[in-house]
């Protein structure tokens, strides 16, 4: 338990950071669970338009602390990878 007031104050915000930080992910893992669901449909031009949506967010969360840059560029780039297979297999 935290006795100094700069303690207690710190426990607040930790408190409130993590409710944020915790909503920004799940909201980037709602997106990432979207468009995956789209490669197994095999709708290449939703998958396109989703991954754009997908990138996008990833970036936001990244800009902040919440994910570290090189987190969110991996996982935009294994996404991409898998929207180019489905694109090559859907235009053969």
């Amino acid at each position: 338990m935290a006795h100094s007031l700069s303690a207690k104050k710190r426990v607040r915000q930790n408190t409130k950071r993590r409710a944020i930080n915790r909503a920004r992910k799940s909201h980037a893992k709602k997106q990432v669970k979207h468009l995956e669901s789209t490669f197994v449909a095999g709708n290449v031009a939703a998958a396109g338009e989703e991954f754009h949506r997908v990138a996008r967010t990833l970036d936001k969360v990244a800009a902040t602390t919440t994910m570290h840059k090189k987190t969110a560029a991996r996982k935009k780039s294994r996404l991409a990878k898998r929207l180019n297979k489905l694109e090559t297999q859907k235009v053969s």
